[in-house]
């Protein structure tokens, strides 16, 4: 995860040939490498998905106590970038074992639902990606395949009347109109079916299985059949999921031998409790790749394809004592350099281990929606319109109408009494968005220019101006 304020561009090529996982931050796949689905059913939700362009990520789980990156630094091949903040010992199989003993202290016992989702709601939010499980195999919900999970008996939050947290999360998040995306790894680095102790890798463990699936065929079986289960009680009993958000790309078939039969068990789930899922088995490709998902980036050129940049608040995805939250000025400019290349943010926040939000997230969703309020009619429900994102201006469109967000970096950013916009589409008036009044302009040699209302004028620069494009 970058520490940088600046979101870094990657190539969508260069992104696709890249390894899918480097330092912990996923890849993504390329357009071309995206399948069409056949269902119409599913076409008509990824529309949809499209439709809503700002969604809630959370990370959150029993290494929220620690403060660390999220399970990575259980994998010794990943310890030279994950382990940097562990500076209690040297023996790194003690703190994988200190680790795993995380579920006995995890009691957030401060955690309400419906605040969360009564925020989320308030700040724009159309639906929220949670993460169920992640790589350390700690279960969000109550599972019946591992005493590993929020409701364990080793748990101390299980006598807690919200101890199924993902059941009271999704339901509050539904009450407030909120769509439902879980986010689950098919990698479990806590079931002796995918890290087997005294297999053939040791105590020394990376990212994949502790043996070789082709040599104990058996053992992988019993690991698919466990992932199956899981994935079923979260679409069966946990009311409508519109989104299978499947982490750990490198769990997959061919050359890797990590075939978990995904299209085994998300196909009977859509026969039997989900018909409108929608899959994003992100990085691998293929027919469960619906949503293309970059992380911590923005391709550099638009995507005509259903995809999602998962892009943190602060600096980490999971709770940091001493992050650094973003300016509700630069999340927007990052929402609108997604949205005007046709993709949707998931914009995450790690919750603290006490069960509640950060202040920082809080300010930031709470100052973010009053923008949207404001704005949200040239967002929300959009498509992209040439040129997209160029020279500081962002462009969408609803039907024959293109909005132009003129982006300012900052309020000391001078503002000029004409806008000089990059646009060679068809003008026949323009508009100033805030109250329909109708602006003067020229249109020649592709450049639009629109003379600025004198309100526009006073004061700091603001986030953006906006114009409506007939």
């Amino acid at each position: 995860m970058s520490e940088s304020e600046q979101q870094p561009q990657m190539d969508v090529e260069t992104a696709n040939a890249a390894e899918e996982v480097q330092d912990g931050v996923h890849n993504f796949s390329a357009e071309k490498d995206w399948v069409k689905p056949e269902d119409p059913l599913i076409l008509e939700r990824l529309e949809w998905f499209k439709d809503q362009k700002l969604g809630l990520m959370m990370h959150w789980g029993p290494y929220s106590q620690l403060g660390l990156v999220e399970s990575w630094a259980l994998s010794d091949e990943d310890g030279t970038w994950s382990r940097d903040d562990i500076d209690w010992t040297d023996d790194m199989e003690h703190f994988k074992s200190e680790y795993f003993d995380l579920n006995r202290t995890f009691n957030p016992i401060r955690f309400q639902p419906e605040k969360w989702a009564e925020l989320a709601a308030e700040g724009g939010f159309k639906y929220l990606t949670f993460t169920t499980k992640h790589h350390d195999g700690f279960c969000m919900w109550d599972t019946h395949t591992t005493d590993y999970r929020i409701t364990g008996p080793d748990t101390p939050f299980h006598r807690h009347k919200h101890a199924d947290i993902c059941k009271n999360l999704f339901d509050a998040f539904r009450a407030k109109g909120l769509a439902i995306s879980a986010y689950f790894s098919k990698a479990d680095w806590n079931t002796p079916y995918y890290w087997a102790p005294g297999m053939e890798r040791g105590s020394f463990m990376w990212r994949g299985p502790s043996y070789d699936p082709t040599k104990y065929p058996w053992l992988w079986e019993k690991f698919v059949e466990f992932t199956h289960n899981q994935i079923e009680e979260l679409l069966s009993r946990y009311g409508r999921i519109d989104v299978l958000w499947l982490d750990a790309g490198w769990v997959r078939g061919g050359e890797r031998h990590q075939d978990i039969r995904l299209g085994e068990i998300v196909d009977r789930m859509r026969r039997e409790h989900q018909p409108w899922l929608l899959s994003a088995d992100r990085t691998v490709g293929g027919p469960y790749e619906n949503i293309v998902t970059p992380e911590q980036t923005i391709p550099a050129g638009p995507m005509n394809i259903p995809w999602e940049s998962c892009i943190t608040m602060g600096n980490s995805f999971s709770f940091n004592y001493e992050d650094n939250y973003k300016s509700t000025r630069k999340v927007v400019n990052i929402l609108m350099e997604i949205v005007s290349k046709g993709g949707n943010l998931a914009l995450n926040v790690g919750p603290q281990p006490d069960g509640r939000l950060p202040r920082g997230a809080i300010r930031l969703m709470k100052e973010l929606g009053v923008w949207l309020k404001q704005y949200g009619d040239a967002v929300y429900g959009t498509r992209p319109a040439d040129p997209y994102f160029k020279e500081g201006y962002a462009f969408t469109r609803k039907g024959d109408e293109v909005y132009c967000f003129r982006l300012y970096e900052s309020e000391d950013t001078e503002i000029k009494t004409e806008l000089q916009i990059p646009y060679t589409g068809k003008v026949e008036a323009v508009q100033w968005f805030d109250n329909e009044e109708s602006l003067s302009f020229t249109h020649a040699d592709g450049m639009l220019k629109v003379s600025l209302p004198q309100q526009a004028l006073a004061g700091p620069a603001p986030i953006a101006h906006v114009v409506r494009i007939k």
